[in-house]
């Protein structure tokens, strides 16, 4: 997709970032990475890994309540094959966040009991909170912290600073300041994040992104979708997506001067429902097709 070169990001400050986290590593004793749920890989920083080496990880897919709930069961098998701790949640609700500490617990079990056997009976353990841009870090800290002491804004880039949040009386967490970014040079993960409109749609062709989307709504045939566009009857596997997009705007009564179809605002109109789950749950990446 040639307009995602278009998407603007600054390996300046993605160094700058990578070094405070680096430094910042030696005051915790695990990471929480926050993602996606309905694209996992792309909603992941492909440095990360590397960058926390041997800290204990625990993932968190977040807007599971707008994944398939049988995808995001086979991420949490697919991480936990990779020794990684993963829980579903729903930070705008809350839902699943009551899994973090016990989470965090067990990832951290060895040291806890290294410590008891010290005798420290209750000892703090510190987490590290990352994720990329409009993951819903600030939803999580808001809801996990009980106050609004972090910005939640549906913009890229907004957490500021460096703030330490008491979550239980042995549970602290620490937000990282600066952008984590996401794999951009790769097209298919710049093509997801923008289906789930994690970058801005103003850069981006909006059609074109709604007619990628379609190539992949027609595979997927979810139920959802046929039902909300009236689409039984229609060849999913045969129609082009253009001509598909066509069809919807016209179901949806999108026309101009002519009779002749507003495909662009169309295109607004399905990315905006589809981001909204009114096209039902959907997981774009599958662990069975997980992207190198």
């Amino acid at each position: 997709m040639s307009q995602m070169q278009n998407i603007q990001w600054f390996p300046g400050h993605m160094t700058k970032t990578k070094r405070h986290i680096q430094a910042s590593l030696k005051l915790v004793d695990a990471v929480a990475e926050i993602i996606d749920a309905r694209i996992p890989i792309s909603s992941s920083n492909p440095d990360l890994a590397r960058l926390i080496e041997h800290k204990p990880r625990v993932i968190l897919l977040n807007k599971s309540d707008m994944a398939n709930q049988t995808a995001t069961k086979m991420w949490i098998d697919y991480f936990e094959n990779k020794g990684i701790t993963a829980i579903a949640v729903d930070c705008k609700s809350g839902r699943g966040l009551n899994k973090f500490a016990p989470a965090v617990s067990k990832v951290m079990s060895e040291r806890i009991n290294r410590l008891k056997a010290k005798g420290m009976v209750n000892p703090t353990i510190r987490v590290m909170i990352v994720g990329i841009p409009n993951v819903g870090k600030s939803s999580f800290i808001n809801k996990i912290a009980k106050q609004n002491r972090a910005k939640v804004e549906d913009r890229p880039g907004v957490t500021r600073g460096n703030q330490w949040y008491t979550i239980a009386s042995n549970l602290e967490m620490l937000d990282t300041p600066g952008v984590l970014w996401p794999k951009f040079d790769d097209k298919i993960v710049g093509e997801h994040l923008a289906f789930t409109g994690a970058v801005k749609d103003q850069i981006l062709d909006i059609e074109l992104l709604a007619v990628r989307l379609l190539d992949f709504l027609k595979g997927l045939k979810p139920a959802g979708f046929i039902e909300r566009f009236k689409l039984d009857g229609v060849e999913l596997d045969s129609i082009d997506s253009y001509e598909l997009l066509q069809l919807i705007g016209k179901k949806r009564g999108m026309l101009i001067s002519g009779g002749e179809i507003n495909t662009e605002r169309a295109a607004i109109m399905l990315l905006d429902e589809f981001r909204s789950a009114k096209l039902g749950r959907i997981t774009v990446e599958m662990p069975n097709g997980v992207m190198k």
